[in-house]
Parts: C-alpha cells; sequence; structure tokens
C-alpha cells in the first residue's frame, strides 16, 4: 500500500514536473520568437531562432528563419541596387551641372540663360539626392556598426549654426542658441549631418525675420537637442510620416526649395545608430520642435 501511494506520488510528481518543464521551454521559446520579430520588424534581418530538440514549434522557427534570411537577401539586393544607381549617376550629373554653368557665362540670352539655371539647379537638386541616397544605403548596410569618440556637442552645434549662416542672414533671421558644455560619445560626422539636416529644414520653412532657437540640456545620462521654430508648421495627419524615405509634407513646396524627402530619414537613422531617439511636435501656422535625445556615454 505505502509503494503503491509513493509510486502515485512520484507520477504525479513527474506529470507536474514535465508540464512545468514543458511550460518553461514554451515560453523561452515563445520570447526568442517574439524578439526575433520585433528585430525583423526593425529591419534587422540578421536573426536566427535556435530550435529545441524535438520541440513541437520547429517547423514555425523553421518558417521564420527562412523568411528573415529571404527578407535579408532582399535588402542586400535592394541596397546594392540604390548604392550602383546613385553612384552611376554623379558623373553625367556634374556633367551636366558644369555645362550648364557654363551655358550661362557665354552670351546666352534671357531665355538661354533662363533654361541653362533650371537645368543646373534640377541637376544639383539630383546630385544631392543621390549623395543621399548613397548615405543613407551605406549607414543601412552598416549593420548598427559606427565608429564613436567623444566630443564636444555644444561646439559642434555652435559651428554647424555658423556654417549655416548665409543661409539665415538670407532670411533675417538670428538664431537664438543655448549651448552649455556637453561631451557626448558618438560620430561626430554623422552627427554633423543631423544638426545640418534639421537646422536647414528650419530655416527653408521659417519665414522672413522668424525665429529660430537651437538650445542643449543635459538629462542624467542624456543629451538633449531641441531645434524649434515660428515658421509655418506641419499639419497633424502628415507628423507620422515625416521620418519616412522620399516623403514630403507639401510635395509642390518642397521641391522648390530643393528638398528631396531624404533628410529626416536620415536623421532618423543616425540618431538611431547612436541608441537616441528623435521626436517633433508641430502646430499649422505656430511653429515645430525637434527634439534630439543622444546617450552622452554609448
Amino acid at each position: 500500500m505505502l509503494y503503491g501511494t509513493i509510486n502515485l506520488f512520484l507520477i504525479v510528481g513527474s506529470i507536474f514536473a514535465g508540464a512545468i518543464i514543458n511550460t518553461h521551454n514554451r515560453s523561452r521559446l515563445l520570447r526568442r520568437t517574439l524578439e526575433a520579430l520585433e528585430r525583423i520588424a526593425q529591419g534587422n534581418f540578421d536573426v536566427f531562432i535556435e530550435q529545441d530538440e524535438h520541440g513541437r514549434f520547429n517547423e514555425l522557427t523553421n518558417s521564420i528563419n527562412k523568411m528573415a534570411k529571404e527578407l535579408g537577401s532582399m535588402e542586400q539586393l535592394r541596397q546594392d541596387f540604390i548604392s550602383n544607381i546613385s553612384h552611376e549617376f554623379q558623373s553625367p550629373l556634374t556633367s551636366i551641372s558644369g555645362y550648364a554653368a557654363l551655358l550661362r557665362k557665354d552670351g546666352a540670352t534671357l531665355k538661354q540663360l533662363e533654361y541653362a539655371t533650371i537645368i543646373e539647379e534640377e541637376s544639383k537638386r539630383l546630385s544631392k539626392l543621390s549623395e543621399n541616397l548613397l548615405r543613407l544605403s551605406a549607414l543601412e548596410g552598416s549593420g548598427g556598426s559606427i565608429t564613436k569618440a567623444s566630443f564636444p556637442l555644444d561646439r559642434q552645434l555652435e559651428n554647424v549654426v555658423l556654417l549655416l549662416e548665409p543661409q539665415w542672414k538670407a532670411k533675417n533671421i538670428i538664431p537664438e542658441t543655448t549651448l552649455p558644455k556637453i561631451t557626448v560619445c558618438g560620430n561626430e560626422d554623422l552627427l554633423k549631418q543631423v544638426w545640418i539636416n534639421l537646422l536647414v529644414n528650419a530655416i527653408k520653412f521659417t519665414p522672413e525675420n522668424g525665429e529660430i532657437n537651437v538650445s542643449l540640456k543635459q538629462d542624467g545620462e542624456t543629451a538633449v537637442c531641441i531645434i524649434s521654430d515660428n515658421g509655418i508648421g506641419i499639419a497633424p495627419s502628415e507628423l507620422m510620416h515625416i521620418f519616412e524615405r522620399f516623403y514630403k509634407v507639401d510635395k509642390s513646396r518642397d521641391r522648390s526649395l530643393g528638398g528631396n524627402g531624404l533628410g529626416l530619414a536620415l536623421v532618423k537613422k543616425i540618431v538611431n545608430l547612436h541608441k537616441g531617439n528623435v521626436t517633433v511636435e508641430s502646430a499649422l501656422g505656430k511653429g515645430t520642435v525637434f527634439k534630439v535625445k543622444l546617450p552622452i556615454n554609448e
């Protein structure tokens, strides 16, 4: 009787133990699967879910691994195509721009000057688009690996404001700056591109005699840069799309101002590579505020 009771307890115990272990294994597999799917959704296709021996969900994990591999191959083909096309565009565009500039200087009529100017401006716009595509493609192909070093972020922001002086002076705008000394660890060249893109946008969409503010502050282990203006603003329905490639809030207006819809996509990609984040708030007729947060010691 005693041995029968013990055996019964052992059987029941083993069933419970098996259920607990099985539940734990399934929970672990589910967590790994969800993490892999999240990385795929973010555009990182370098994922592989390890399978459990005699697992019940091996067919599912096999399908996810296969999907990630195929998506990765397609993404690599896309990046190679963009990179190659953009590179091939550069030489002829430079030639077109150069010839157009020569035509403007060679005793052309007013009508010819007008056409030559349009050709030169459009070739420069396409050249800039090509450069941005190459830059974005290179960043996406980096696998999240960028060279970082410590540098004074306040000085970099000050230099970018000075670099763009001809543009804000032409609109009679004097940017207000609040730049306390803050050192961050990041890629100096890439972050410089972030501030240039954001400040160029602020100048571009702020009217003459408008206001632009560039401020910097430290929040714990995070550097926070805020670039704001009192320009035309962005409609709420547009805000969720402005970091998408080639998206333009006002396509006709943005084209006339030389935009190509890649500047903010580059901003977001560079900030993400620094494990930071960028947000935007805006109201039509009141202006726009971009806030970039970067870890100080990444």
